[in-house]
């Protein structure tokens, strides 16, 4: 099995279709490199891969949004079409098997989210979590060194 990693930002929101009774999470993902050329120049490249996320889980669907840093894994697919001047072109497509939000334009953090296990309602979750208040040092009644896991 061949496992392609992305990290990069929608390029436009998801759409969520259903595909002979399965559900199917469609978006694109952009990842932009600088690089300099011969002359010293310096030139940027963008690189486009089209994810395709089967799943009953269409909960992240609503975050998955233009301009959102997103995290997706799968099997990568070579898809070849038939250009307006009578080319052949040729586009990289990930199978998704799982997909984690990393963030947003204009925000710090982002909430995560694994196709094997986590809930839909996560990103919410860690809403309600983060507004929640926090113990200060005098309510720990457990010790600093010990992990929780």
């Amino acid at each position: 099995m061949i496992k392609l990693q992305v990290i990069g930002n929608l390029g436009k929101d998801c759409v969520t279709n259903t595909v002979n009774g399965k559900n199917v999470i469609n978006f694109s993902v952009a990842h932009t490199e600088k690089f300099k050329d011969a002359q010293g120049n310096q030139k940027d490249k963008t690189i486009w891969v089209d994810c395709a996320y089967w799943t009953d889980r269409t909960g992240i669907a609503p975050y998955l949004k233009k301009g959102t840093q997103v995290y997706a894994e799968g099997t990568p697919e070579l898809r070849t079409y038939p250009k307006n001047d009578g080319t052949t072109g040729v586009s990289l497509t990930l199978r998704v098997v799982s997909v984690q939000l990393l963030g947003s334009r204009g925000s710090e953090g982002g909430g995560g989210y694994a196709g094997g296990g986590a809930s839909e309602g996560y990103a919410s979750q860690s809403n309600a979590a983060a507004s929640s208040r926090v113990p200060s040092a005098g309510d720990v009644t457990e010790p600093i060194d010990d992990l929780p896991f």
